[in-house]
């Protein structure tokens, strides 16, 4: 119904635009050809004047309006320099923009058809040619310059000390792992990926994958103030970390190991102040369409203390242990006098 509804719609469009083509050509019969033709130049041209001003309106109430919705607050220091970076190419391109535009519709009205005005023609300018190439040619470069300083930073080796944590992504969430006690992540092979009991395929012969931690659903808990290092790859197609409040993101391919690092400055307790929503979490997305279910591939991320990440990751049992149970440390013998005390309080508690 609703596309019978819609082919109606544009059947009268069509028509109405039929029957105003229809009246101009009346009125230009009427009144003659050439006076029509300069009444008709005339409010064109006051027409895009007017069509600028609603534009330049439009573009500044969208603004105002859409700027509360917005979170502006870059929370990572890389996020900073690419901030600040976007800022400067923003005022660049529109600046350029409101000229170029202004231009457009003002040589719309000012150079209207007139008969006391020749119009003038030539055919080229080198002296032209050469602005308009060399002018936006090198502030691209410049651009680009500032662009691929932040993008080589952010992918430098991470800083000495960094925690590490790989990504995976897999149609349709992202699995995270934690490097164990020892501070390593152990070696992993595709060959050896199952979804009962080895999700990343990890070599149990190498010592350091016995103490690493795995979080299947992807949340991730990271440290304020403490630089990260995401070891990034993917289990079937490509994926993409996206990471919109860190203003980051790397493509997660198979059979490849992208690395990306930064540091997080903001809480996830302070950002909900900050933004005034106590319901904020930082999303992890995938920015790569990878199939069906591409719309709800997202993770959690949370930025905390460095107790609070302790404590967190204290209640973490290794990926090896989840899986291989008999591996699981015994849980210690109770001495006799132990034995004696619980016995006399489980008594006391069933007397009272």
């Amino acid at each position: 119904m609703s596309g019978f509804l819609i082919l109606c719609l544009i059947g009268l469009i069509y028509v109405v635009l039929y029957q105003i083509s229809r009246s101009s050509e009346m009125v230009a019969t009427i009144q003659g050809e050439e006076v029509f033709d300069k009444k008709r130049n005339k409010i064109l041209a006051w027409s895009m004047m007017v069509v600028w001003a609603a534009l330049m309106i439009g573009f500044y109430y969208c603004h105002q309006y859409m700027m509360p919705k917005i979170n502006l607050i870059p929370a990572s220091d890389h996020g900073e320099s690419y901030e600040s970076m976007f800022l400067v190419t923003l005022i660049m391109t529109g600046i350029v923009f409101l000229i170029t535009q202004f231009l457009l519709f003002w040589f719309a009205y000012k150079y209207r058809k007139s008969d006391t005005r020749k119009t003038h023609y030539f055919a080229h300018s080198n002296k032209l040619e050469m602005i308009w190439t060399i002018v936006p040619a090198v502030a691209m470069a410049v651009l680009v310059a500032v662009g691929l300083k932040s993008w080589f930073k952010m992918t430098d080796p991470a800083p000495q000390g960094a925690m590490q944590v790989e990504v995976v992504g897999k149609q349709f969430n992202w699995i995270s792992r934690y490097p164990g006690k020892d501070g390593k992540l152990g070696s992993r092979n595709y060959k050896n990926i199952s979804d009962q009991d080895n999700l990343l395929g990890l070599n149990w012969n190498d010592k350091d994958n016995k103490d690493d931690i795995l979080i299947p659903n992807g949340e991730i808990h990271l440290v304020k103030g403490k630089p990260v290092e995401f070891i990034i790859g993917s289990r079937d197609v490509i994926h993409d970390v996206g990471l919109s409040h860190f203003r980051m993101k790397m493509d997660a391919v198979p059979g490849i190991t992208s690395r990306i690092w930064f540091t997080p400055t903001i809480t996830t307790r302070e950002m909900q102040e900050k933004t005034k929503n106590p319901n904020f979490v930082y999303e992890l997305s995938c920015d790569q369409m990878c199939g069906k279910g591409h719309y709800a591939m997202r993770a959690i991320i949370i930025v905390e203390t460095q107790a609070e990440f302790d404590a967190w990751m204290a209640k973490q049992q290794p990926y090896y242990v989840q899986t291989h149970p008999e591996a699981a440390p015994a849980v210690p013998a109770t001495t006799p006098a132990e034995a004696a005390k619980d016995t006399v309080k489980k008594l006391t508690m069933n007397n009272n």
